[in-house]
């Protein structure tokens, strides 16, 4: 699976021939403007568009909507930018792809780091996506359980892992169901840490740090993403050995990390096409 609309798809060479008119791509993020990652993932994006000869402020335009993990941004900027009609929208996430296809199942929507297109009927296979939308699975579910078995090899006394999750998002939810399945193997005790904003997740971490020989592992969603520094900051303090999903937790301070490259799935994203396919980039 794979993006651009077929807006965006023409060959170089036939675009030459024809009148171009600008075209307009909508984007949303779940992470803030002055995030260093978010940045990093639209600089990814608008690169290899670029490469593929859209330009800004030449034949392109480019309408990013920041922080729309938030409910009330998302209720007001997910309609806001469908009714601009843009050629296709970039969406990042399924709290994102959701609400954009209740809104339109006409508009062609990429998505990233979604992680599980078929289960939430964004698409109707991995193979097959039909409808309006496709784009990038996040990643199998399965994988949960090499943070797990990670986090054994690194701290083999651990006997209780805090698994922080967001109870609202599904995918959390999931994951912690794959650890489960394979904590008795390794003798551990799985404690979900349910929180939805930084004051949740200071209460459950500072709860949970009483626990001795005690572990972390951090579960994939916005509130996680949003609130990585905190995190960083709680492990740090209360010595916990964690892994998380992602590298710039890494990047930021933290021990480990195990998943896929996020930024590269921008990259590939300004492969798709209309044809509900994305092409390798």
């Amino acid at each position: 699976m794979g993006l651009l609309g077929g807006a965006l798809a023409w060959p170089l060479s036939a675009r030459a021939q024809q009148t171009e008119r600008v075209r307009r791509v909508g984007v949303l993020m779940t992470l803030g403007a002055d995030d260093t990652v978010a940045k990093a993932r639209i600089a990814a994006f608008v690169e290899r568009l670029r490469e593929l000869g859209w330009r800004e402020g030449a034949n392109l335009e480019i309408d990013t909507r920041w922080n729309v993990h938030d409910p009330d941004r998302r209720r007001r900027d997910v309609p806001e930018l469908v009714a601009v009609a843009p050629d296709v929208i970039l969406a990042t996430g399924s709290t994102t792809v959701g609400p954009l296809l209740q809104a339109s199942r006409s508009l062609p929507i990429v998505f990233v780091i979604v992680p599980d297109p078929v289960g939430a009927g964004f698409v109707e296979s991995l193979a097959r996506p039909g409808g309006n939308a496709t784009g990038f699975l996040q990643f199998e579910y399965s994988l949960s359980a090499k943070w797990l078995e990670l986090l054994k090899e690194i701290a083999p006394g651990i006997t209780r892992v805090a698994v922080l999750r967001d109870p609202s998002f599904t995918a959390g939810v999931a994951q912690f169901a794959v650890m489960q399945s394979v904590a008795p193997s390794l003798r551990v005790e799985l404690i979900p840490l349910n929180a939805d904003n930084a004051a949740g997740i200071e209460r459950a971490m500072a709860s949970f740090a009483r626990s001795a020989n005690a572990g972390l592992i951090v579960t994939s969603g916005p509130v996680t993403a949003v609130h990585r520094d905190l995190i960083i900051k709680l492990a740090a303090r209360y010595r916990l050995p964690a892994v998380y999903f992602e590298r710039f937790f890494v990047t930021g301070g933290g021990l480990i990390s195990y998943g896929p490259d996020f930024i590269d799935q921008y990259r590939r994203g300004a492969h798709c096409n209309a044809a509900s396919r994305c092409d390798e980039g």
